[in-house]
């Protein structure tokens, strides 16, 4: 717990102490990064003593804890964070006024770790935050990437990537732990001595532990995320560079480094291929020798670890987890293979996030053999082991054409396989792995995804969560299905006048922070129309900017009718190596300096893009935006937790029966909620139809009049055949159906805009979306987890 005692003046003798003897300076010369670095040693402190005890406490119980796998902890900026959830987030403001700092100004200074692409990754990090709150013993394991993603700029409208620098900075968060450092292996060949195999690597490399404490609600439970850095086993070849070849004498601390340099290297090429694997062995294998470790200083049973040890592999990404587990038991222990099977199946448990083939992982046989030898074998075996037992009529196969699925070898060697909403678990059932499910019925759960409310209303909504513990009382932040006690208030016109206040409160910083960061002048009046992820077909940021075109046309035809002033604003990036996806960005940037730069529509249309969308920036977006776009093709999104975000922050949806769309829709009400486009099998069985696109744009003229306007190069001046491939795809190639719901969705923005017309009638659903998103709160997600999944107590 924290301390109830802990007063101004002690907050300010810890800053001043750190500002003195951490970081050596005095107060007269102490820049902004000074006093942001002393005050987040001051609030890290305070961490120290619920971390320790909550360390001590599971090893004096003994207890079972949580391992989470993640390539991807996309945790952002935890200053602020942290003092929410220690209760002195007031306390701090307060200090820091009085030593002459503006609290809001240090924290934004602090660098966003950019350790995730999307939703996987900060739905990891709520994960983590959860499991400190609700008291469930875990580490969350990732890589500490130098660079992470990358910083996304726009020149002339084009994604450009640059490196992401957040560690140029010392990180006050984290603990060095060299003495918590494992051998990784790669390469080399297998060898048979005294008739086993051992494997004789041919490169290794260390990962060196990093740690950061998490903190839960209120201080009670903090649990650690232990990031791995790369080093090299040999730091340096002193004769080489003596002999003046300098480069080659770094040569082995390059190879190293090159493994927790960047998130997602590009993999359009073998080494880029090879890097990815690498790194997804790198994270996995530094987890496995950590969990044995800690597992055998009390323990010597190996077949005991299922009821010490629930290891949860978040995606395909770690999948490796089965083998190399197999191989650690087997190989370093002693274990027979069946009972490290066995053994190794009772611990996983695997988090299915993609219906997308592509993103379900497959590896070459050659290139998974040459990187990892040995677990080429135990994949071998693992698969004839599988087949022989449950007999599939037809060979399932984890290696198969020279391939090794990722997907299928995360599902046979997991105890429990979870889909992350009500409708893509089915979907996992129905259309990913039909084959499994009826070989291992039981076996793949739902577990809906969830979001901390901590972070996403607490902490970045300020306005909104101050009228609700004024409406309903303190405690709903780690009870969120206490939201339901605002539901009779929304009838009440003054309560309703509160909440628009907190909403235009917000939209106004908003609009000052786009003027500043974009250059362009929005009006806090207009309907602020948010879309914000990943840059992706299937999400369908395409369908919203050829809606936005039509929607600018009819302006133009007829600029003196009554229209609802929008703001439509875009965040996300886009993988570097896909090009499609980078062509959707520049065309949304040509529209926006189209429209914005037209004085006949004025505020009536603005399109904002700002460049490098993370954290952070969706900590502005998600509390000022009126509607939340949650389009994507039906049966293709996952889940999505921005969905959850938007809908807990009074924001009504505009979206398809998708993902966690299904489970919105039903808790908010039909009423509350702009449903437009086909169904899962509606989408499917239009696919069928080669010639479906083309007879969607001929039954659309507004779709023909937007697809001419771009291919006439309209947005495109300087080239006026830029987007000819883009209209060509919608026209040939329109797997994701923008063309079969452009009307569909056309008409639904047009009900969004009559229905945020009538004031009154739209605060009324804006404050339901609030009132019935308790549900989605990751801490009923977590202890879901604990009870279907890891068989595991709260420790609170």
């Amino acid at each position: 717990m924290t301390e109830t005692n802990f007063t101004p003046a002690l907050l300010k003798s810890d800053v001043l102490r750190h500002l003195t003897f951490t970081l050596g300076k005095d107060a007269a010369n102490a820049s902004g990064y000074d006093w942001r670095m002393a005050l987040s040693f001051a609030i890290r402190d305070r961490i120290m003593e619920p971390w320790f005890a909550s360390t001590r406490r599971t090893w004096a119980e003994d207890r079972k804890r949580v391992y989470y796998l993640s390539m991807e902890f996309l945790i952002g900026r935890l200053l602020e964070d942290a003092t929410v959830n220690l209760d002195l987030r007031d306390i701090s403001e307060q200090v820091m006024r009085e030593l002459g700092q503006d609290f809001h100004t240090l924290v934004e200074g602090e660098p966003d770790a950019a350790l995730g692409n999307g939703g996987l990754g900060r739905l990891a990090a709520c994960f983590m935050e959860s499991m400190a709150t609700v008291g469930c013993p875990a580490y969350g394991y990732g890589i500490r990437y130098e660079h992470g993603l990358f910083r996304q700029s726009f020149e002339r409208g084009q994604q450009v990537e640059m490196p992401e620098d957040w560690l140029s900075q010392t990180n006050p968060w984290e603990f060095a732990r060299p003495e918590s450092a494992y051998v990784i292996p790669f390469k080399g060949n297998v060898e048979m001595r005294d008739g086993k195999e051992f494997w004789v690597p041919g490169e290794t490399v260390l990962a060196s532990a990093y740690d950061t404490p998490v903190i839960g609600w209120q201080g009670k439970w903090a649990n650690t995320l232990r990031l791995w850095s790369a080093k090299p086993t040999k730091q340096f070849d002193l004769e080489r560079f003596n002999r003046g070849d300098y480069a080659a004498a770094a040569e082995p601390e390059a190879l190293a480094r090159t493994l927790s340099r960047v998130l997602y290297p590009d993999d359009t090429t073998y080494q880029g291929k090879e890097l990815r694997l690498k790194q997804e062995f790198f994270l996995t294998s530094a987890a496995l020798q950590d969990i044995l470790r800690r597992f055998k200083t009390r323990h010597s049973d190996l077949r005991s670890l299922p009821k010490h040890v629930a290891i949860q592999m978040n995606d395909t990404h770690p999948a490796i987890a089965g083998p190399e587990l197999i191989r650690l038991l087997v190989d370093e222990n002693g274990m027979g293979f069946d009972d490290a099977l066995d053994t190794a199946r009772d611990c996983l448990g695997y988090t299915n996030h993609t219906l997308l083939p592509e993103a379900l992982e497959r590896w070459a046989t050659f290139t998974f053999g040459n990187t990892l030898p040995r677990h080429m074998q135990i994949v071998e075996r693992i698969d004839s082991w599988h087949r022989r037992t449950f007999s599939p009529p037809h060979y399932i196969g984890i290696v198969k054409h020279q391939e090794v699925r990722m997907g299928e070898l995360a599902f046979v060697m997991a105890h429990k396989v979870n889909g992350v909403s009500a409708l893509h678990s089915d979907l996992v059932k129905k259309n990913l792995f039909p084959e499994l499910d009826a070989l291992h019925p039981g076996r793949i759960i739902n577990e809906t995804n969830g979001v901390t409310p901590r972070r996403w209303l607490k902490m970045s909504n300020r306005p909104l969560s101050g009228l609700i513990t004024e409406a309903i009382g303190a405690g709903w932040e780690d009870q969120l299905d206490r939201l339901k006690e605002l539901e009779p208030l929304v009838d009440d016109s003054a309560f309703r006048a509160k909440f628009d206040a907190a909403k235009r409160a917000n939209k106004i910083a908003l609009e000052a922070w786009i003027a500043q960061e974009c250059g362009v002048k929005v009006s806090p009046d207009a309907l602020f129309d948010v879309q914000v992820k990943r840059i992706h077909e299937y999400k369908r940021q395409l369908l919203n900017i050829l809606q936005t075109v039509a929607h600018y046309q009819r302006i133009k035809a007829n600029p003196k009718a009554t229209w609802v002033p929008r703001v439509k604003i875009f965040g996300g990036k886009s993988a570097p190596g896909y090009a499609v996806a980078k062509e959707i960005i520049h065309l949304i940037n040509d529209v926006a300096q189209v429209i914005n730069a037209d004085p006949e529509v004025g505020d009536l249309l603005k399109v904002i893009y700002p460049a490098n969308y993370n954290v952070s920036m969706a900590e502005r977006l998600v509390p000022a935006a009126d509607l939340s776009e949650q389009i994507s093709t039906a049966g293709k999104e996952a889940s999505g937790t921005g969905n959850m975000k938007f809908m807990m922050n009074g924001a009504p949806t505009i979206g398809t029966l998708d993902g966690a769309n299904v489970e919105i829709l039903q808790e908010v009400g039909a009423e509350n909620f702009f449903l437009f486009g086909l169904t899962t099998d509606e989408a499917m069985k239009r696919r069928e139809d080669p010639d479906q696109s083309r007879k969607a744009i001929d039954a659309s003229l507004a779709l023909q009049n937007v697809l001419q306007a771009v291919a006439e190069g309209q947005f495109s001046p300087d080239q006026k055949d830029r987007y000819h491939g883009l209209v060509h795809r919608v026209w040939h190639h329109d797997y994701f159906l923008v063309a079969a719901d452009f009307d569909s969705f056309d008409a639904a923005q047009d009900k969004v805009d009559t229905a945020y017309a009538d004031r009154q009638a739209w605060i009324k659903m804006a404050a339901l979306n609030t009132a019935r998103s308790g549900f989605f709160s990751s801490d009923r997600t977590i202890r879901s987890y604990m009870k279907d999944v890891w068989t595991i107590p709260s420790a609170l």
